[in-house]
């Protein structure tokens, strides 16, 4: 298979040793160009699996940015459909107007999915969405000396001149992250230190990363301490956990509508009495019985496809899933309906935001790149996304109501 390409000599016999196992992967990069260097290590995969990698190779991304930012030892570009939801009407402080919302997915009707609840709301005067909260954090661990040395520990981190000097020292690795919080907590004579950090338009887990380690060089040289890692998973990062649930990771952001009841009928074909008891007893009592962190009918799914697209780190999704969805019947007799993201972790400037097709869609949202004042624009998308995830679980919990799940599966889902 390796056929494919023409090959120079010197070329030929660098794919030759990787296919037999003299060099490796990553060694590649060194001794050619970076275009090469992918061609080379898809060839020998093809050869070493028996494998045809045709389609693997076949993209427009910049492949040289994309290897020195974004991935290691690059073969080629998995390709995603993208389909287009909306417009959907925000009346956020961010976002302001209507959208069109791109989502990357495999899944067959959730595009559809989520635009009949994009139609629900923008009938409806738009989503009414609103940030409460907004901090990317880290929390190495220590290990003291027993009890008496963590609590003199803690009690020094508390000082208010303490946290100032480990702000400016925060301050000198970023230009843009600010340390605003530091949150002890202790088990026996461990102790984790939960440092919060305001990131702007980055998402910002290497900013409070390089941030906290000036940080904790400088404990290390006042108190006289080091961290046993630099991350405790106190953070807590791409893991389910009740503490970004409680206390919020990311943007802590709400959405909300209220749906009267002809658009209720005529757009999910149910009323708002059984989209409410659906909710109630699939979503919360549910959720509860199952001992799930999120409440909620398929947020991530939302969340998810609007990630790929616009380059956030998919693996945070799993914090995106803690979101609460409610509704209820108000005494005018229409649906209110609000989702609550405790930790949605997503940002506008670095990782894959750059990468041409994912910014082509965050410029479809108007939010690439840094905002107009620091952190303008990933709020912006942060409430753009809190009002697609709030569409896509009304016309969920709309289709469950209506009995029309199924059918829409086995329309759409191919």
């Amino acid at each position: 298979m390796a056929d494919k390409f023409s090959f120079s000599p010197d070329e030929q016999k660098l794919l030759d040793s990787l296919v037999r196992g003299e060099i490796s992967f990553y060694k590649v990069e060194k001794q050619t160009d970076i275009q090469t260097a992918i061609k080379i290590r898809r060839s020998a995969l093809e050869e070493m699996t028996a494998t045809d990698l045709n389609s693997l190779g076949q993209f427009t991304i910049d492949s040289e940015d994309a290897s020195k930012r974004n991935v290691e030892n690059m073969i080629g570009a998995i390709q995603i459909p993208v389909g287009v939801a909306g417009p959907i009407k925000v009346n956020g402080e961010y976002a302001e107007g209507s959208f069109y919302l791109p989502l990357a997915t495999t899944e067959g009707a959730l595009v559809a999915s989520v635009n009949r609840g994009c139609s629900a709301i923008t009938a409806s005067g738009g989503s009414t969405v609103r940030i409460f909260k907004d901090q990317m954090t880290r929390a190495p661990v220590y290990c003291m000396d027993g009890v008496r040395r963590s609590r003199e520990f803690v009690d020094w981190i508390n000082l208010p001149e303490v946290f100032m000097r480990l702000k400016e020292k925060a301050s000198e690795t970023t230009r843009f992250g600010e340390l605003t919080a530091v949150e002890p907590y202790v088990t026996g004579n461990n102790v984790y230190l939960r440092f919060c950090f305001d990131t702007k338009d980055a998402m910002g887990m290497n900013m409070v990363t390089i941030a906290t380690q000036a940080i904790v060089d400088l404990i290390g040289d006042e108190f006289g301490v080091y961290p046993i890692s630099l991350s405790g998973n106190m953070c807590t990062d791409k893991k389910p956990a009740a503490i970004n649930s409680i206390l919020g990771r990311g943007k802590t952001v709400v959405a909300e509508v209220e749906l009267s009841p002809e658009i209720v009928q005529n757009k999910l074909k149910t009323t708002p009495e059984a989209m409410a008891e659906v909710n109630y007893r699939k979503n919360l009592l549910g959720s509860a019985r199952a001992i799930s962190l999120g409440f909620n009918a398929h947020a991530a799914n939302t969340i998810a496809a609007m990630f790929l697209a616009c380059g956030q780190d998919p693996a945070h999704v799993v914090e995106g899933s803690n979101t609460i969805t409610t509704m209820e019947v108000t005494k005018y007799g229409s649906l209110y309906c609000s989702v609550t993201l405790p930790s949605l972790q997503l940002g506008t400037v670095g990782g894959g935001t750059k990468i041409a097709t994912q910014n082509e869609c965050l410029r479809i949202l108007d939010v690439a790149g840094a905002g107009e004042s620091p952190g303008y624009n990933s709020k912006k998308l942060a409430e753009i996304i809190a009002s697609a995830v709030l569409a896509g679980e009304i016309s969920l919990v709309g289709a469950q109501a209506a009995g029309h799940l199924a059918r829409a599966h086995a329309e759409l889902g191919r």
